[in-house]
């Protein structure tokens, strides 16, 4: 909520009701808000998919100009049409009483056997505002890619992660053949593409 407010935009949350609880859960909500022309909305009702709030971090190797991104199938790409195993950063769902950071470091274990150490927070982005209550934090992580890739993940959560270290300009060229597709790894790359001199000075 650090953005800057403009004439007449306020919200009232009127009720709610969850209108779907499974995997995950959505939430049917009644607003009333602020008109840009003045005067209040009727109510309305919006549908919002309940997430949770997510942290995601990009592992980069300064010294040797690396990156690690991992490979998984998710459910959403193969409903929307496009390719069903995705090419991603490290992220995950913060948990009740952790921080960003430790959901981070904590993930990056995880998922690709690697372990972070210095942060640089990119930016805090809400994904699907107009439907999805969730936001992610992402992150550049300074890793050691020396001996990094496999296969990871946690097999009770049905995860198989492939993990494969590239150079930042292999990386950054799947971004320009569109075959990096999801928003957060595309911010997280384009931020260190804007800022990775600065990185290889402070990293290696």
């Amino acid at each position: 909520m650090n953005q800057p407010h403009l004439p007449n935009e306020t919200a009232e949350l009127v009720r709610q009701e969850v209108a779907f609880r499974g995997y995950f859960k959505v939430v049917r909500y009644f607003f009333r808000h602020g008109l840009h022309q003045g005067g209040q909305s009727k109510v309305i009702a919006r549908e919002v998919f309940e997430r949770g709030q997510a942290a995601a971090v990009l592992p980069y190797d300064a010294g040797r100009d690396e990156v690690a991104l991992i490979r998984q199938f998710r459910a959403g790409a193969y409903v929307a049409g496009h390719h069903p195993f995705t090419w991603e950063i490290v992220a995950g769902i913060i948990e009740d009483g952790e921080t960003a950071e430790t959901l981070v470091r904590r993930e990056a274990v995880e998922e690709a056997g690697l372990e972070v150490a210095d942060l640089l927070p990119v930016q805090n982005v809400m994904l699907t505002p107009g439907a999805c209550s969730e936001s992610c934090q992402i992150f550049v992580g300074r890793a050691d890619t020396g001996s990094a890739g496999g296969i990871f993940g946690l097999e009770s959560e049905g995860e198989n992660i492939l993990v494969k270290v590239m150079s930042f300009a292999e990386a950054y060229a799947m971004i320009e053949r569109c075959e990096v597709d999801n928003a957060v790894s595309v911010i997280a790359l384009q931020w260190l593409a804007l800022h990775r001199d600065d990185m290889r000075r402070r990293w290696r």
